[in-house]
Order: C-alpha cells, then sequence, then structure tokens
C-alpha cells in the first residue's frame, strides 16, 4: 500500500531575488513523499502568487485524491495523473509535486533512473544558466561575480535601466547572456532592444510580453533581431500549439503544467512542431531540480540553478556544478529528503 505524506519548508534564499513583479527571500515550498514501505518517492511544487499557488491549497487538493494514491496498486504515474487531474486541474502546483513523487517512486520500484526507463541517454545534455534576480547594478554584478565560471547567465529584466543592467555585466563575463522580461515590456522595447542585446552575445529573449498580447507578441516574433521563448505565455498542453507562429521555442515549468507526466508531452509536442524546447525552475530544493533532471536529453535549453539561488538545501540528489548536471548513482529522479 502506498502512504501519501506532505511536508512544507521554508527556503531560504542567498539574495533577495526579484523579478518584474515581486521579490522573496524566503521561498516556501511543500515536498510530497509517497512510500510502499521499501521506496520513498519525492516531489517539490512551490508557493506562487501569481498563480494563486499556497501551502494550505496544495495540501488540501492533495487530501481531495488521497484515497486515489493510496490504492494505486502497481503504480504507474502516467494512469496516476490522468485519474488525479479532473480533481486537481484547477491546482497544477499540487499535481506536480505528487506526479513528481509517483515518477520518483516509479523509478525506485524499477530500479533505475527515470530518464532511461523513458528510454533517454544523458551522454549530450545542456548546460544550465545561473540567474540574476533584479537589482541595482552594482549589486547584479556582485551576484554574478559571487557565482563564476558558469557558461551562461539569465539576467531578470523589467526595469527602467535594463540595458544598463547588461552592458554592465558583460564587462565582466564572456559568458553566454539569457534576458528574461517576466512580461515586463512593450512590443517596441522588445523589438528595439533585441538588436543591441544581440551584439552583447544574448542567446535569447524569453517572454518579454504580457501573456496575452498575442498580436504584439507575433510582431516581436517576426521582428527581433534574437529568438523569443514562451514562458507565461505556455502553460498548459494545449498552450505549445498556439505558440507556433508566435515564438522560437517554449520554457515549460513543471508546476504550472502539472508535473513530469504532461511536461514530456509538451516538450516532445513542442519539437514535433520545430519550436527549441526548454525547461525551467521555481527557486526550489533539489527535489524540483532532480525532476527536471530526467527531461535534459529532450531539451535545446534548460534552467535549473533554483537550488543553486538557496543559502541551505532540504535535499540531495542531482547537483547542478557551474552549469553542469551530475546524476547521483540513485534510482528514480535521485531525490532524498535531508532528513532533520
Amino acid at each position: 500500500m502506498i502512504t501519501l505524506k506532505t511536508h512544507d519548508f521554508q527556503l531560504p534564499l542567498r539574495h533577495v531575488f526579484s523579478i518584474s513583479r515581486e521579490s522573496t527571500s524566503v521561498q516556501p515550498t511543500l515536498i510530497v513523499e509517497l512510500t510502499d514501505g521499501v521506496h520513498r518517492g519525492f516531489g517539490e511544487a512551490t508557493t506562487n502568487k501569481y498563480y494563486g499557488a499556497t501551502l494550505d491549497l496544495m495540501r488540501a487538493s492533495l487530501d481531495s485524491v488521497r484515497s486515489i494514491v493510496e490504492s494505486a496498486e502497481p503504480l504507474d504515474p502516467e494512469n496516476l495523473w490522468e485519474q488525479t487531474w479532473p480533481l486537481l486541474q484547477t491546482n497544477p502546483f499540487a499535481q506536480c509535486a505528487l506526479d513528481q513523487a509517483a515518477t520518483d517512486l516509479w523509478g525506485k520500484q524499477q530500479g533505475s533512473p527515470v530518464y532511461k526507463l523513458w528510454g533517454l541517454s544523458t551522454d549530450r545534455v545542456p548546460q544550465s544558466n545561473f540567474t540574476i534576480g533584479i537589482d541595482t547594478v552594482e549589486v547584479m554584478v556582485q551576484k554574478l561575480l559571487e557565482m563564476p565560471g558558469w557558461p551562461i547567465y539569465k539576467i531578470k529584466l523589467g526595469t527602467k535601466y535594463d540595458m544598463d543592467i547588461v552592458r554592465e555585466l558583460r564587462k565582466h563575463t564572456d559568458a553566454v547572456f539569457r534576458v528574461d522580461a517576466n512580461c515586463g515590456w512593450n512590443a517596441d522595447q522588445a523589438i528595439a532592444y533585441s538588436h543591441e542585446l544581440a551584439e552583447l552575445n544574448v542567446e535569447f529573449i524569453e517572454q518579454p510580453l504580457p501573456a496575452d498580447q498575442w498580436g504584439e507578441v507575433k510582431r516581436v516574433y517576426e521582428k527581433s533581431a534574437l529568438p523569443i521563448i514562451a514562458d507565461e505565455s505556455c502553460i498548459c498542453e494545449a498552450d505549445v500549439q498556439r505558440c507556433v507562429g508566435h515564438f522560437h521555442g517554449v520554457n515549460v515549468k513543471l508546476t504550472k503544467c502539472g508535473g513530469l507526466t504532461p511536461g514530456r508531452r509538451m516538450v516532445i509536442n513542442a519539437r514535433q512542431h520545430g519550436l527549441k524546447t526548454m525547461v525551467g525552475c521555481m527557486t526550489e530544493s533539489t527535489v524540483g531540480i532532480s525532476a527536471i533532471a530526467q527531461l535534459l536529453p529532450l531539451l535545446d535549453y534548460v534552467d535549473m540553478d533554483g537550488a543553486a539561488l538557496l543559502a541551505s538545501d532540504v535535499a540531495t540528489g542531482v547537483v547542478v556544478d557551474r552549469g553542469t548536471c551530475i546524476y547521483p548513482a540513485v534510482n528514480g529522479t535521485g531525490a532524498q529528503l535531508i532528513e532533520a
């Protein structure tokens, strides 16, 4: 019999982390644990004001499917997702934590890393960026200098001095840059900025416009000097098709779509439509990062630095060392909760 447990933690950040719409210094997160009495599977979803995800709502949602989860024998993550999604579709963050835990437990029961069970190889996988949150130019430079040696840095923008930020950061490293405006620009800004950003060795622009401005997004897509990657405009599986002809690629967030099961389908669908594929993280522990790592062989880009942004972690598993993903010799996703 499977038992469902939840654990909530307050994850302390190295620095206050700011994007165009909010700032945080401590990130609440929910860890779901599924155990069969022998193996323990773990999944994670952080809270998020923008998407209305709170600890109380996630716990209540998970309680509503407890009987389905605890009677799932034998465990099949995809089948369990289909059974629980009708009850959890209004709370995809809770569904994500449950699905990650089920997938991890399944891999541990099968005696194999999840990516191998999916028929994938990690011989060639993309490197992760390290994210520099919005602050003064001087503090953003300091954040970069504190984390040297990463091959790629993602710069959060959406201020009145965005280009000053990128110009100054470029003076301190030759690494590739990515920029993420988190819906903070308009179309004219995005098009104009794209040309100088291209000269500053920026790889792409992530979600420059608000998610509902599809007409303006198409204009940016057609006139930008850089590829445009969807984030807030690509939440669920149905959004992938809509992004074709509006974005050059999609950033799939497991918490937003409901976990590894739909996330993998979204990535495969995007590839079939000629879109670049990326999976991004929240500011989360190694539990969530280890789940993302199972998808790396399917991706062009990845943002899995969430645990690297923390002052202390609550789990072990996949390690991201200056952009390089190091898989542990552990089955499932590799996640293990650090016991107090």
